[in-house]
C-alpha cells in the first residue's frame, strides 16, 4: 500500500478536476480552535488497536499530516495494530504481553487506542459481552498509565460498521451496537482524564452523503463493511487530528496587484513586481506543505474522491490560500516555478484560490514525504511482525533476535531523517500571466 504510485498524479488530477469548481476556490474562513496542537516536540506516539489500525492507513495519514504541517516538530510514531484484537488481546498475545511489547517498550508519551469492532462480536447488543469489554478496557487504560507515567491517552470511539450503504444484518444494525460501546469509551476517557476522538459519527455522516450521490462507489468506501479503504481512513485521520486541535491553515498569502504589498500567514513573501506585459511575479516560502489529496490506490480512486467531496476535509485541514486583488486583466495563468498550475478569473483570484487542491510543486514534495512515511513504517512493521514476534517464540532463533532487531532499528534513523528532510519547505517563484 504505497502512498506514492506511478498513477498517483493521474488520480490527483482527476480529484482536482472533480473538486476544482468548489474546493479549489477559497471560502470564507470559519472560526478555528485557539487551543494549541496536542502533540509536542519530543513526543513518541504509539497507535494501538485491531485490524483497522493494523491496516496502517489512518495512522499513516495522521503521521503524514503532522510531518508536513509541522516540519520542525520532532515527533516519532509507532504503528502497533494487530488484526483480530480485543481488549483481552488476540493473535499477538494476551493484552498484558501486547501492551508490554508493543506499547511500553517504545516509552510513549502519547498513546491512541481503538478497540471495539471485534469486541462486540458482530451481533446484537449483549450485556455480558459488553461487560467484558468495559472491564478489559479499564484494565488496559490503567496498565498503560501505570507503566508509562505521564502518558497522554486518546481513546478512539470505534470506526463504523457500514449499515448505510447496505441493509442491516439484524434489527437496529451492528453500528448501533458500536455506538453504545463508543458511549462507554467517551465516559471512560472523561473518568481517566484522557482525550477522546469520535471516528464513527463523522464517517457515517460522510457515508450518508456519499450514498445519496453515488451509491455504487459509496459502498466501496468501506468495501467489507468493516475495513475502510483510503477514503474512509482519510476521514478517520481527520477525526483524530481534529481531536488534537490540528490547524486548517497550511498558509495564506494575500497580494495587492496595484501596490505590490503582501500579507502572509505561516509564510514569507517578497514584494510582488509587475512586469511590462502585465505579469505579476513574487517569491514565497511557506512554513508547511499541503496535505496531498488523491487516492494512494488508483484502482479505487472514485470511492476515495467521493469520500473527500462528501466530507469537510479540505475546509477543516487543508487550506493553502492565495488571494490577489486589483488585477487588471480578466483572466490569468498561475505558474509556480515556471510550471502552469491553472487558469483563473480575476474574480476567482480576488475571492481566493486554495492551492492545496491543485497539482503544485508543494504537492509533489508532500507526496515524497508520504512515500518515505510509508517506507519507514514498512521497515518497522517487518521488524515487528516478521522477526521480533515469530522469532521471539522460537527458542532456536531467540539468540539471534536482539542483534537482528538492533540492525533493523538502526535503519529507522536514516529513514526518519529522509522523511523530515523531504518535509522542509522550499521557496518557490510564483507568477500570474494575463491571458
Amino acid at each position: 500500500m504505497s502512498l506514492l504510485r506511478n498513477k498517483m498524479n493521474k488520480s490527483f488530477v482527476t480529484l482536482a478536476a472533480l473538486i476544482g469548481g468548489t474546493l479549489a476556490l477559497g471560502v470564507p474562513a470559519q472560526s478555528q480552535s485557539t487551543a494549541p496542537f496536542a502533540l509536542k516536540n519530543g513526543d513518541r506516539v504509539v497507535f494501538y488497536g485491531d485490524s483497522i489500525t493494523d491496516q496502517r492507513m489512518y495512522t499513516l495519514l495522521t503521521e503524514q499530516y503532522i510531518v508536513t504541517r509541522f516540519p520542525n516538530l520532532n515527533v516519532r510514531f509507532v504503528h502497533s495494530g494487530w488484526g483480530g484484537d480485543r481488549v483481552t488481546g488476540g493473535g499477538g498475545g494476551p493484552i498484558d504481553l501486547r501492551l508490554d511489547r508493543d506499547v511500553t517498550a517504545y516509552k510513549p508519551s502519547v498513546v491512541t487506542v481503538m478497540l471495539g469492532m471485534n469486541d462486540a462480536s458482530y451481533r446484537a447488543f449483549d450485556a455480558g459481552i459488553f461487560q467484558t469489554y468495559a472491564d478489559g478496557y479499564k484494565h488496559l487504560v490503567e496498565k498503560v498509565k501505570k507503566d508509562n507515567p505521564g502518558v497522554r491517552l486518546t481513546l478512539i470511539q470505534p470506526s463504523p460498521f457500514d449499515d448505510v450503504t447496505r441493509p442491516e444484518n439484524f434489527p437496529g444494525g451492528y453500528n448501533a451496537v458500536l455506538l453504545r460501546y463508543s458511549n462507554f469509551v467517551g465516559q471512560l476517557a472523561g473518568e481517566q482524564g484522557a482525550g477522546v476522538a469520535d471516528l464513527n459519527n463523522p464517517v457515517v455522516a460522510m457515508l450518508k452523503k456519499a450514498n445519496t450521490t453515488d451509491a455504487t462507489n459509496a459502498a466501496k468506501i468501506i468495501p467489507d463493511r468493516v475495513h475502510p479503504g483510503w477514503g474512509g481512513h482519510l476521514i478517520m485521520a481527520e477525526c483524530l487530528l481534529k481531536s488534537w486541535n490540528a490547524p486548517a491553515l497550511v498558509s495564506s498569502v494575500s497580494l495587492d496587484a496595484a501596490s505590490g504589498k503582501a500579507q502572509a500567514q505561516n509564510a514569507k513573501v517578497s514584494k510582488a513586481v509587475t512586469l511590462k506585459d502585465g505579469t505579476i511575479a513574487w517569491r514565497t516560502l511557506e512554513n508547511a506543505l499541503p496535505f496531498p489529496l488523491g487516492s494512494p490506490d488508483p484502482n479505487n480512486a472514485a470511492a476515495y474522491n467521493l469520500a473527500v467531496v462528501s466530507s469537510d476535509f479540505v475546509e477543516a485541514l487543508d487550506k493553502e490560500l492565495l488571494t490577489v486583488t486589483n488585477l487588471a486583466a480578466p483572466r490569468y495563468t498561475l505558474k509556480i516555478d515556471s510550471k502552469s498550475i491553472g487558469e483563473f478569473t480575476k474574480e476567482q483570484l480576488a475571492a481566493g484560490v486554495n492551492l492545496a487542491t491543485l497539482n503544485t510543486p508543494m504537492l509533489q514534495q508532500a507526496l515524497l514525504v508520504g512515500k518515505l512515511t510509508q517506507l519507514r513504517s514498512n521497515v518497522h512493521n517487518s521488524r515487528w511482525r516478521e522477526y521480533q514476534v515469530p522469532m521471539g517464540n522460537d527458542h532456536q532463533s531467540a539468540l539471534m533476535v536482539p542483534e537482528l532487531l538492533k540492525n533493523l532499528d538502526a535503519a529507522d534513523e536514516p529513514l526518519t531523517k529522509a522523511q523530515r528532510d523531504a518535509a522542509k519547505p522550499r521557496a518557490h517563484q510564483f507568477s500570474l500571466e494575463p491571458k
